[in-house]
């Protein structure tokens, strides 16, 4: 018996961050702003944020904040509009 996949895309990706400089980084360098499962890998967010929002990353990085919450930074692919996208997630 195959278990179930724990780490579909919605469980990768908690929520957007919505703060002043999250926002700042959408609009000059095109990089969105997510919390992600600690468990969850740069190309399961990748993958989750393809599934999710419909848009492609060109790279993903992450830290895990002090508070022990995953951080990821996603930079969108250069033909993506990132206000466009900030805006149909509900964020902007």
């Amino acid at each position: 018996v195959n278990p179930r996949n724990k780490m579909d895309a919605y469980s990768v990706i908690k929520y957007p961050v919505t703060t002043e400089a999250a926002m700042k980084k959408i609009e000059d360098d095109q990089t969105l702003v997510f919390i992600c499962d600690v468990r969850a890998n740069e190309r399961q967010i990748a993958q989750a944020v393809k599934k999710v929002d419909n848009v492609d990353a060109a790279a993903v990085n992450t830290l895990i904040r002090p508070d022990g919450e995953k951080k990821a930074f996603v930079r969108l692919a250069p033909d993506v509009a990132g206000l466009d996208i900030g805006h149909k997630i509900g964020i902007i």
